[in-house]
Protein backbone atom coordinates (compact mmCIF):
# COMPACT_ATOMS: atom_id res chain seq x y z
CA UNK A 1 0.00 0.00 0.00
CA UNK A 2 1.60 3.16 -1.02
CA UNK A 3 -1.15 5.72 0.64
CA UNK A 4 -2.73 5.61 3.89
CA UNK A 5 -4.27 8.05 6.38
CA UNK A 6 -4.69 7.89 9.69
CA UNK A 7 -7.49 9.46 11.53
CA UNK A 8 -8.64 9.29 15.57
CA UNK A 9 -12.15 7.30 15.98
CA UNK A 10 -12.52 8.84 19.34
CA UNK A 11 -12.71 12.64 20.70
CA UNK A 12 -9.16 13.15 19.71
CA UNK A 13 -6.09 13.24 21.71
CA UNK A 14 -5.70 9.04 21.11
CA UNK A 15 -1.62 9.02 20.36
CA UNK A 16 -2.13 9.86 16.25
CA UNK A 17 1.72 11.27 16.84
CA UNK A 18 2.98 8.44 17.58
CA UNK A 19 1.74 5.91 15.19
CA UNK A 20 2.14 8.86 12.58
CA UNK A 21 5.90 9.22 13.28
CA UNK A 22 6.15 5.20 13.76
CA UNK A 23 4.82 4.97 9.86
CA UNK A 24 6.95 7.37 8.74
CA UNK A 25 9.92 5.60 8.75
CA UNK A 26 8.78 3.82 5.77
CA UNK A 27 6.98 6.77 4.69
CA UNK A 28 7.92 9.52 1.88
CA UNK A 29 6.03 12.44 2.63
CA UNK A 30 3.75 12.86 5.28
CA UNK A 31 0.68 15.44 5.13
CA UNK A 32 -1.40 17.25 7.52
CA UNK A 33 -5.36 17.60 5.41
CA UNK A 34 -7.06 19.76 8.02
CA UNK A 35 -6.78 21.25 11.51
CA UNK A 36 -4.47 23.84 12.99
CA UNK A 37 -2.45 24.39 15.91
CA UNK A 38 -5.57 23.81 18.43
CA UNK A 39 -4.31 19.60 17.69
CA UNK A 40 -0.76 18.81 19.11
CA UNK A 41 1.10 15.24 18.68
CA UNK A 42 3.42 14.54 21.17
CA UNK A 43 6.37 11.99 20.56
CA UNK A 44 8.92 10.47 22.88
CA UNK A 45 11.79 9.33 21.03
CA UNK A 46 14.63 7.87 22.60
CA UNK A 47 13.15 9.91 26.08
CA UNK A 48 13.57 13.11 24.36
CA UNK A 49 9.49 14.41 24.24
CA UNK A 50 8.67 16.41 21.10
CA UNK A 51 5.31 18.58 20.98
CA UNK A 52 4.05 19.09 17.30
CA UNK A 53 1.15 21.37 16.32
CA UNK A 54 1.37 22.25 12.68
CA UNK A 55 4.53 20.40 11.46
CA UNK A 56 3.70 16.88 10.58
CA UNK A 57 4.92 14.09 12.55
CA UNK A 58 7.09 12.96 10.06
CA UNK A 59 9.80 15.57 10.79
CA UNK A 60 11.44 13.42 13.32
CA UNK A 61 12.79 11.20 10.38
CA UNK A 62 15.62 12.31 8.33
CA UNK A 63 14.74 12.73 4.55
CA UNK A 64 10.94 13.01 4.83
CA UNK A 65 8.76 16.07 3.18
CA UNK A 66 6.53 17.43 5.09
CA UNK A 67 3.32 18.58 3.50
CA UNK A 68 0.49 20.93 5.20
CA UNK A 69 -2.31 20.80 2.86
CA UNK A 70 -5.20 23.57 1.69
CA UNK A 71 -7.80 22.16 4.09
CA UNK A 72 -5.76 23.30 7.00
CA UNK A 73 -5.59 26.74 9.03
CA UNK A 74 -2.13 28.13 9.74
CA UNK A 75 -0.94 30.55 12.50
CA UNK A 76 2.10 31.41 10.47
CA UNK A 77 4.08 33.17 13.80
CA UNK A 78 3.06 29.86 15.44
CA UNK A 79 4.54 27.76 12.32
CA UNK A 80 7.87 29.67 12.46
CA UNK A 81 8.05 29.29 15.74
CA UNK A 82 7.54 25.82 16.08
CA UNK A 83 10.27 25.50 12.69
CA UNK A 84 12.79 27.30 14.68
CA UNK A 85 12.56 25.23 17.81
CA UNK A 86 12.96 21.85 15.77
CA UNK A 87 15.78 23.19 14.02
CA UNK A 88 17.40 24.54 17.30
CA UNK A 89 17.15 20.44 18.02
CA UNK A 90 18.89 19.79 14.76
CA UNK A 91 15.73 18.21 13.04
CA UNK A 92 14.06 20.01 9.70
CA UNK A 93 18.00 20.66 8.05
CA UNK A 94 17.00 19.54 4.84
CA UNK A 95 15.91 22.62 1.94
CA UNK A 96 12.54 22.58 1.00
CA UNK A 97 11.45 19.72 3.69
CA UNK A 98 8.12 22.46 4.46
CA UNK A 99 5.85 22.89 1.97
CA UNK A 100 2.48 24.98 2.76
CA UNK A 101 -0.10 24.75 0.55
CA UNK A 102 -1.16 28.05 -1.35
CA UNK A 103 -4.58 27.22 -0.54
CA UNK A 104 -4.79 27.36 3.26
CA UNK A 105 -5.73 29.73 5.01
CA UNK A 106 -4.20 32.14 7.62
CA UNK A 107 -5.17 32.26 11.04
CA UNK A 108 -4.91 35.78 12.24
CA UNK A 109 -4.62 37.47 15.82
CA UNK A 110 -7.77 38.76 15.76
CA UNK A 111 -9.40 35.35 14.85
CA UNK A 112 -7.93 33.94 18.35
CA UNK A 113 -9.43 37.18 19.95
CA UNK A 114 -12.92 36.99 18.96
CA UNK A 115 -12.47 33.10 19.74
CA UNK A 116 -11.56 33.95 23.93
CA UNK A 117 -14.00 36.33 24.07
CA UNK A 118 -16.84 34.49 22.97
CA UNK A 119 -15.79 31.00 25.11
CA UNK A 120 -15.59 34.01 27.94
CA UNK A 121 -18.84 35.31 27.37
CA UNK A 122 -20.76 31.71 27.06
CA UNK A 123 -19.45 31.52 30.91
CA UNK A 124 -21.34 27.81 31.83
CA UNK A 125 -22.37 27.10 28.51
CA UNK A 126 -18.73 26.95 26.81
CA UNK A 127 -18.04 25.07 24.17
CA UNK A 128 -14.53 24.22 25.53
CA UNK A 129 -12.33 25.87 22.25
CA UNK A 130 -8.76 25.75 22.83
CA UNK A 131 -9.25 29.78 22.10
CA UNK A 132 -6.30 29.13 18.99
CA UNK A 133 -8.79 30.91 16.74
CA UNK A 134 -9.61 28.16 14.76
CA UNK A 135 -13.19 28.20 14.47
CA UNK A 136 -13.56 31.65 12.88
CA UNK A 137 -10.34 31.58 10.82
CA UNK A 138 -12.88 28.54 9.04
CA UNK A 139 -16.10 31.15 9.52
CA UNK A 140 -14.13 33.01 7.58
CA UNK A 141 -13.03 30.63 4.81
CA UNK A 142 -16.59 29.67 4.57
CA UNK A 143 -17.84 33.40 4.42
CA UNK A 144 -15.13 34.48 1.51
CA UNK A 145 -13.58 36.71 4.07
CA UNK A 146 -10.18 34.70 4.52
CA UNK A 147 -6.66 35.38 3.32
CA UNK A 148 -4.78 32.67 2.06
CA UNK A 149 -1.46 32.50 1.71
CA UNK A 150 -2.17 32.43 -2.03
CA UNK A 151 -2.67 36.23 -0.72
CA UNK A 152 0.87 37.13 0.10
CA UNK A 153 2.04 36.97 -3.49
CA UNK A 154 0.87 40.70 -3.74
CA UNK A 155 1.31 42.38 -0.24
CA UNK A 156 -0.31 45.51 -2.03
CA UNK A 157 -3.16 44.10 -2.43
CA UNK A 158 -2.87 41.59 0.79
CA UNK A 159 -2.68 44.59 2.99
CA UNK A 160 -5.43 46.03 1.97
CA UNK A 161 -7.22 43.14 2.67
CA UNK A 162 -5.96 42.86 6.15
CA UNK A 163 -6.30 46.54 6.78
CA UNK A 164 -9.96 46.07 5.94
CA UNK A 165 -10.61 42.61 7.74
CA UNK A 166 -8.40 44.08 11.19
CA UNK A 167 -10.95 47.17 10.68
CA UNK A 168 -14.54 45.26 10.79
CA UNK A 169 -12.69 42.43 13.33
CA UNK A 170 -11.93 45.25 16.14
CA UNK A 171 -15.17 46.69 15.56
CA UNK A 172 -16.78 43.51 16.17
CA UNK A 173 -14.82 42.37 19.00
CA UNK A 174 -15.31 46.43 20.83
CA UNK A 175 -18.71 47.09 20.39
CA UNK A 176 -20.32 42.86 20.54
CA UNK A 177 -18.01 41.00 22.29
CA UNK A 178 -16.65 44.04 24.62
CA UNK A 179 -13.18 42.81 24.18
CA UNK A 180 -9.79 44.40 23.57
CA UNK A 181 -9.21 45.25 20.21
CA UNK A 182 -5.59 43.69 18.57
CA UNK A 183 -2.70 46.30 17.32
CA UNK A 184 -3.48 46.15 13.73
CA UNK A 185 -0.24 48.35 13.29
CA UNK A 186 1.60 45.61 14.50
CA UNK A 187 -0.26 42.56 12.80
CA UNK A 188 0.82 44.11 9.50
CA UNK A 189 4.36 44.53 9.86
CA UNK A 190 4.87 41.65 11.98
CA UNK A 191 3.44 39.69 8.86
CA UNK A 192 5.35 42.11 6.41
CA UNK A 193 8.92 40.67 7.95
CA UNK A 194 7.26 36.95 8.54
CA UNK A 195 6.51 37.41 4.19
CA UNK A 196 9.51 36.28 3.07
CA UNK A 197 10.17 33.05 5.06
CA UNK A 198 6.74 32.09 4.37
CA UNK A 199 6.69 32.41 0.93
CA UNK A 200 9.95 30.46 0.76
CA UNK A 201 8.02 27.50 1.53
CA UNK A 202 4.76 27.69 -0.51
CA UNK A 203 3.89 24.75 -2.94
CA UNK A 204 1.03 23.64 -5.26
CA UNK A 205 0.95 20.92 -2.79
CA UNK A 206 -2.32 19.50 -4.27
CA UNK A 207 -0.22 18.82 -7.47
CA UNK A 208 2.81 17.74 -5.48
CA UNK A 209 1.21 15.00 -4.20
CA UNK A 210 -0.38 13.69 -7.27
CA UNK A 211 2.79 13.68 -8.77
CA UNK A 212 4.28 11.92 -5.73
CA UNK A 213 0.95 8.87 -5.92
CA UNK A 214 2.16 8.55 -9.90
CA UNK A 215 5.58 8.00 -8.94
CA UNK A 216 4.68 5.23 -6.79
CA UNK A 217 6.00 7.27 -3.34
CA UNK A 218 4.60 6.37 -0.38
CA UNK A 219 2.42 8.98 1.19
CA UNK A 220 0.74 8.97 4.93
CA UNK A 221 -1.84 11.40 5.84
CA UNK A 222 -1.86 12.71 9.32
CA UNK A 223 -5.52 13.92 10.47
CA UNK A 224 -5.70 15.82 13.55
CA UNK A 225 -8.43 15.64 16.34
CA UNK A 226 -11.11 12.73 15.83
CA UNK A 227 -13.68 11.14 14.29
CA UNK A 228 -16.36 12.43 17.54
CA UNK A 229 -14.86 16.09 16.87
CA UNK A 230 -15.95 16.23 13.07
CA UNK A 231 -18.15 19.39 12.25
CA UNK A 232 -20.52 17.21 10.37
CA UNK A 233 -20.18 13.22 12.36
CA UNK A 234 -19.34 14.46 15.75
CA UNK A 235 -21.13 15.54 18.68
CA UNK A 236 -21.84 18.67 17.59
CA UNK A 237 -21.83 21.72 18.94
CA UNK A 238 -19.13 20.48 20.71
CA UNK A 239 -16.97 19.72 17.96
CA UNK A 240 -13.98 21.49 16.19
CA UNK A 241 -14.51 23.57 12.90
CA UNK A 242 -13.16 21.32 10.38
CA UNK A 243 -14.07 17.20 8.66
CA UNK A 244 -11.62 15.16 11.06
CA UNK A 245 -13.06 11.88 8.83
CA UNK A 246 -10.78 10.29 6.48
CA UNK A 247 -13.04 11.61 3.85
CA UNK A 248 -11.64 15.27 4.04
CA UNK A 249 -8.23 13.75 2.84
CA UNK A 250 -9.61 14.41 -0.62
CA UNK A 251 -10.31 17.98 -0.62
CA UNK A 252 -8.00 18.95 2.61
CA UNK A 253 -5.23 16.85 1.08
CA UNK A 254 -5.24 17.35 -2.30
CA UNK A 255 -5.87 13.53 -3.42
CA UNK A 256 -7.68 12.40 -6.16
CA UNK A 257 -10.74 9.91 -5.31
CA UNK A 258 -9.68 6.59 -5.87
CA UNK A 259 -6.04 7.11 -4.34
CA UNK A 260 -6.78 6.23 -1.27
CA UNK A 261 -5.22 2.71 0.02
CA UNK A 262 -6.12 2.07 3.65
CA UNK A 263 -7.41 3.89 6.50
CA UNK A 264 -5.82 3.39 10.13
CA UNK A 265 -8.04 4.10 12.94
CA UNK A 266 -6.36 5.38 16.08
CA UNK A 267 -7.85 4.59 19.58
CA UNK A 268 -6.94 4.49 23.40
CA UNK A 269 -7.48 1.27 25.36
CA UNK A 270 -9.52 3.22 27.34
CA UNK A 271 -11.52 6.88 25.99
CA UNK A 272 -11.08 10.24 26.52
CA UNK A 273 -12.14 13.73 25.78
CA UNK A 274 -11.64 17.19 26.36
CA UNK A 275 -14.09 20.12 27.04
CA UNK A 276 -17.62 19.93 27.42
CA UNK A 277 -20.01 17.79 25.39
CA UNK A 278 -21.71 13.87 25.74
CA UNK A 279 -19.54 11.24 27.27
CA UNK A 280 -21.35 8.27 27.76
CA UNK A 281 -18.44 6.08 29.18
CA UNK A 282 -16.87 8.61 31.74
CA UNK A 283 -15.35 7.91 35.37
CA UNK A 284 -15.60 9.70 37.97
CA UNK A 285 -13.98 9.87 41.02
CA UNK A 286 -10.59 8.68 42.20
CA UNK A 287 -10.52 5.64 39.75
CA UNK A 288 -10.65 8.45 36.76
CA UNK A 289 -8.66 10.76 38.51
CA UNK A 290 -5.98 8.08 39.18
CA UNK A 291 -6.17 7.03 35.21
CA UNK A 292 -5.44 10.51 34.10
CA UNK A 293 -2.57 10.91 36.09
CA UNK A 294 -1.00 7.90 35.07
CA UNK A 295 -1.74 8.12 31.49
CA UNK A 296 -0.95 11.95 31.77
CA UNK A 297 -4.33 13.05 30.49
CA UNK A 298 -3.71 16.75 29.98
CA UNK A 299 -3.97 18.48 26.68
CA UNK A 300 -0.80 18.94 24.91
CA UNK A 301 -1.71 21.93 23.27
CA UNK A 302 -3.72 23.72 26.35
CA UNK A 303 -2.59 21.31 29.26
CA UNK A 304 -6.32 21.44 30.28
CA UNK A 305 -6.99 17.76 32.38
CA UNK A 306 -8.97 15.35 30.14
CA UNK A 307 -12.15 13.94 30.91
CA UNK A 308 -11.56 9.81 30.83
CA UNK A 309 -14.00 7.26 29.93
CA UNK A 310 -13.97 3.47 29.70
CA UNK A 311 -13.44 1.84 26.00
CA UNK A 312 -16.70 2.51 23.88
CA UNK A 313 -17.23 -0.35 21.78
CA UNK A 314 -20.31 1.58 19.96
CA UNK A 315 -18.55 4.71 19.24
CA UNK A 316 -15.63 2.25 17.42
CA UNK A 317 -18.33 0.86 15.50
CA UNK A 318 -19.14 4.19 13.91
CA UNK A 319 -16.27 5.28 13.61
CA UNK A 320 -15.04 2.26 11.70
CA UNK A 321 -18.11 2.99 9.58
CA UNK A 322 -17.68 6.75 8.70
CA UNK A 323 -14.30 6.03 7.74
CA UNK A 324 -14.26 2.86 6.44
CA UNK A 325 -11.26 1.32 8.56
CA UNK A 326 -8.68 -0.94 7.39
CA UNK A 327 -7.19 -1.15 11.28
CA UNK A 328 -7.42 0.23 14.53
CA UNK A 329 -4.10 1.05 16.31
CA UNK A 330 -4.97 1.01 20.12
CA UNK A 331 -2.39 3.08 21.85
CA UNK A 332 -1.85 3.47 26.19
CA UNK A 333 -3.02 -0.26 26.92
CA UNK A 334 -0.25 -0.06 29.99
CA UNK A 335 -2.22 2.79 31.45
CA UNK A 336 -4.98 0.28 32.35
CA UNK A 337 -2.24 -2.21 34.31
CA UNK A 338 -3.36 -2.65 37.18
CA UNK A 339 -7.09 -2.03 37.07
CA UNK A 340 -8.92 -5.51 37.76
CA UNK A 341 -11.81 -5.44 36.66
CA UNK A 342 -11.67 -3.42 33.14
CA UNK A 343 -15.04 -2.24 31.69
CA UNK A 344 -15.53 -1.96 27.97
CA UNK A 345 -19.29 -0.56 26.91
CA UNK A 346 -20.85 -2.79 24.43
CA UNK A 347 -23.89 -1.05 24.14
CA UNK A 348 -26.28 1.68 24.62
CA UNK A 349 -29.97 2.01 25.80
CA UNK A 350 -32.13 4.93 25.30
CA UNK A 351 -35.70 4.70 26.21
CA UNK A 352 -36.87 1.09 25.71
CA UNK A 353 -34.04 0.46 22.64
CA UNK A 354 -30.73 -0.98 22.57
CA UNK A 355 -28.55 0.65 20.35
CA UNK A 356 -24.83 -1.32 19.53
CA UNK A 357 -23.68 1.78 17.54
CA UNK A 358 -24.47 6.06 17.81
CA UNK A 359 -28.34 6.46 18.01
CA UNK A 360 -29.61 8.37 15.43
CA UNK A 361 -29.76 12.16 16.60
CA UNK A 362 -26.12 12.91 17.88
CA UNK A 363 -27.65 14.62 20.81
CA UNK A 364 -29.28 11.17 22.04
CA UNK A 365 -25.59 10.60 22.85
CA UNK A 366 -25.99 12.57 25.86
CA UNK A 367 -28.96 10.52 27.32
CA UNK A 368 -28.02 6.98 26.76
CA UNK A 369 -27.17 5.11 29.40
CA UNK A 370 -23.96 2.70 28.94
CA UNK A 371 -24.15 -1.51 29.10
CA UNK A 372 -20.75 -2.84 30.27
CA UNK A 373 -19.11 -5.96 30.28
CA UNK A 374 -16.23 -6.97 32.51
CA UNK A 375 -13.64 -8.07 31.92
CA UNK A 376 -10.26 -9.34 34.00
CA UNK A 377 -7.20 -6.69 34.67
CA UNK A 378 -3.42 -7.24 34.96
CA UNK A 379 -0.93 -6.18 37.15
CA UNK A 380 2.37 -7.71 35.11
CA UNK A 381 4.58 -4.66 33.28
CA UNK A 382 3.77 -4.45 29.22
CA UNK A 383 7.01 -2.10 28.24
CA UNK A 384 9.02 -4.49 27.03
CA UNK A 385 6.33 -6.80 24.91
CA UNK A 386 6.77 -6.63 21.36
CA UNK A 387 4.22 -9.51 19.80
CA UNK A 388 0.60 -9.99 21.16
CA UNK A 389 1.94 -13.53 22.75
CA UNK A 390 4.38 -11.34 24.70
CA UNK A 391 1.57 -9.58 26.93
CA UNK A 392 -0.17 -11.54 29.81
CA UNK A 393 -2.99 -13.41 29.05
CA UNK A 394 -5.60 -10.80 30.23
CA UNK A 395 -4.42 -7.96 28.11
CA UNK A 396 -3.73 -9.83 25.15
CA UNK A 397 -7.50 -11.45 26.27
CA UNK A 398 -8.79 -7.60 26.35
CA UNK A 399 -6.78 -6.60 23.15
CA UNK A 400 -8.86 -9.60 21.54
CA UNK A 401 -11.99 -8.89 22.95
CA UNK A 402 -12.02 -5.47 21.78
CA UNK A 403 -11.20 -6.72 17.89
CA UNK A 404 -14.04 -8.91 18.30
CA UNK A 405 -16.73 -6.26 19.64
CA UNK A 406 -15.17 -3.72 16.72
CA UNK A 407 -15.00 -6.15 13.90
CA UNK A 408 -12.06 -3.66 13.59
CA UNK A 409 -8.71 -5.93 12.86
CA UNK A 410 -5.64 -4.47 15.53
CA UNK A 411 -3.09 -3.63 13.61
CA UNK A 412 -0.64 -2.17 16.27
CA UNK A 413 -0.57 -2.03 19.86
CA UNK A 414 0.84 0.99 22.30
CA UNK A 415 2.34 -0.68 25.72
CA UNK A 416 4.50 2.49 26.27
CA UNK A 417 4.69 6.50 25.35
CA UNK A 418 7.88 5.93 23.49
CA UNK A 419 8.06 5.24 19.75
CA UNK A 420 9.57 1.85 20.37
CA UNK A 421 7.54 0.51 22.97
CA UNK A 422 4.97 -0.81 20.28
CA UNK A 423 3.71 -3.56 18.59
CA UNK A 424 3.27 -3.81 14.89
CA UNK A 425 0.52 -7.10 14.40
CA UNK A 426 0.31 -5.32 10.89
CA UNK A 427 2.19 -1.98 8.89
CA UNK A 428 0.10 -1.18 5.85
CA UNK A 429 2.98 0.35 4.06
CA UNK A 430 4.59 -3.28 4.46
CA UNK A 431 1.55 -4.93 2.53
Amino acid sequence: MNTVVIVGTQWGDEGKGKIVDLLAEDADVVARFQGGNNAAHTLVVNGDKFILRLVPSGALWPGKTCVIGGGTVVDPFALLEEIDRLRGRGLLKEPGVIKLSYDAHIVMPYHRAIDRAREAGLGKSAIGTTGFGIGPAYEDKMSRRGLRFDDLADWKTFEEKLVRNIKEKNLYLKTVLKAKPIDGKALVENLKKARRRIMSMLTDTGAYICEAIAGNKKILFEGAHGTMLDIDYGTYPFVTSSNCIASEVFAGGGVPPGKLDAVLGISKAYTTRVGAGPFPTEIHGALGDALREEGAEFGSATGRPRRIGWFDAPLARYAARVNGLWGLALTKLDVLTGIDPVKICVGYKLGGEIYDSMPPGRNALARVKPLYEEVPGWTEKLADARTLRELPTNARRYVERLQELTSIPIAMVGVGAGREASIVVRNPFQE
